[in-house]
């Protein structure tokens, strides 16, 4: 497959993803030929991560100082101590402004990695080499960082562009399936709040890209996902207004993860496709999604044995603690829970035109278990 190229344009900064299969050992050429100034480079990555992987972007860097940092993928990396911990190292080895940062595994160390470069003498150079495809067609674009506190997800970050993003079909082949089935939810949303026909091709190569791991269809899905992605970021980088729509499933879904104290009993992904489908309930509870596109989107996730039945992750007991994290959600600015829905698919409600009670959300999530 040959490489591709696509720029991500913002308000703060016009950057590429570098877009194909085996890329790896031509990192240090594009960051040669990106980023001339860079001298020292600091990798943070998945301690799980394949060691050929590893060892072939290290190769390709050869003419760089490296510092390295393999830390576990879990959400209690993204932490004020352990980003402090990397801060103090990058300044203990006189990092400046001209040197670069890459975020080398999933979301988790893209999250992270940003945060520590926006911050570390106002800002190093970042690159974002995504490992899953969670992260290639969703937390790698759009410039958001983040950590966690006891609070909730990603309550604390900053926005910061990467100088570009390496995006290599080829890491996914180590994937297991239920990293793949995590990705595809964010596939499926880019398609369900954007791009009709979109869906109406997932509904047809679905099995192909989860089940067959065609790689051609897989990397259509994921082009596809990310030029999404990039036309609604490039019209709201900070999160104002229009780019408020990819939050769709994702105030349920970070609910969820939080009542599961953000263990590997749900990931991220599963957490996004179980928000989706109430999401989707509720959007035809409140008449402003037919039955027909209800069960298109059921049908989807039946033919794909995609997570949808919410009894079997949690008990009506958990739907207190569920709220609770919905509430401290930072996209809500009251005391209503702010919630995207869909109008059909391919079209969502405007940012901000659906607030609701956490009573009202309560009695929804109850009266699945009546």
């Amino acid at each position: 497959m040959k490489k591709t190229k696509l720029f991500i344009k913002t308000k703060s900064k016009i950057y590429p993803i570098y877009f194909g299969s085996n890329l790896l050992n031509k990192t240090g050429k594009i960051i040669e030929s990106q980023l001339p100034g860079v001298k020292k480079i600091c990798i943070i990555t998945d301690n799980k991560l394949p060691k050929h992987l590893l060892k072939k972007t290290i190769t390709s860097l050869k003419k760089y100082e490296i510092t390295l940092f393999k830390l576990p993928a879990q959400e209690k990396t993204k932490s004020l101590k352990i980003a402090n911990k990397i801060i103090e190292k990058l300044l203990k080895n006189n990092f400046n402004r001209s040197d670069c940062i890459i975020a080398f595994g999933g979301g988790i160390f893209g999250d992270l990695s940003a945060f520590v470069s926006s911050l570390t003498k106002r800002g190093l150079k970042f690159v974002n080499i995504p490992t899953t495809l969670l992260a290639q067609v969703d937390a790698s674009i759009g410039g958001k960082t983040g950590i966690n506190t006891k609070q909730g997800k990603n309550l604390i970050g900053t926005f910061y562009q990467p100088d570009f993003i390496l995006s290599d079909v080829s890491t996914l082949k180590s994937l297991p399936q239920r990293e793949l089935i995590s990705g595809y939810g964010e596939i499926l949303k880019h398609s369900l709040i954007y791009d009709k026909k979109f869906f109406l091709w997932l509904s047809k190569n679905g099995k192909k890209i989860l089940y067959k791991k065609n790689k051609n269809y897989l990397v259509n899905a994921i082009f596809k996902s990310c030029i999404i992605k990039s036309k609604i970021v490039s019209k709201d980088e900070k999160e104002k207004d229009l780019r408020m729509i990819l939050n769709f499933g994702h105030t349920f879904a970070h609910g969820f993860e939080g009542a599961k104290n953000f263990s590997k009993k749900l990931n991220h992904g599963e957490a996004v496709l179980l928000g989706m489908i109430i999401a989707s309930e509720l959007s035809k509870q409140k008449k402003l999604l037919s039955e027909k596109d209800l069960l298109s989107i059921k049908k989807h996730y039946y033919n794909l044995n995609l997570l949808f039945n919410i009894k079997k992750i949690f008990k009506k007991g958990d739907i207190k603690k569920i709220i609770n994290f919905m509430k401290r959600d930072k996209k809500n600015t009251s005391d209503k829970i702010n919630l995207i829905l869909l109008k059909k698919i391919g079209k969502t409600t405007n940012p901000k035109q659906v607030s609701l009670r956490d009573l009202e959300i309560r009695n929804f999530l109850n009266s699945y278990y009546n």
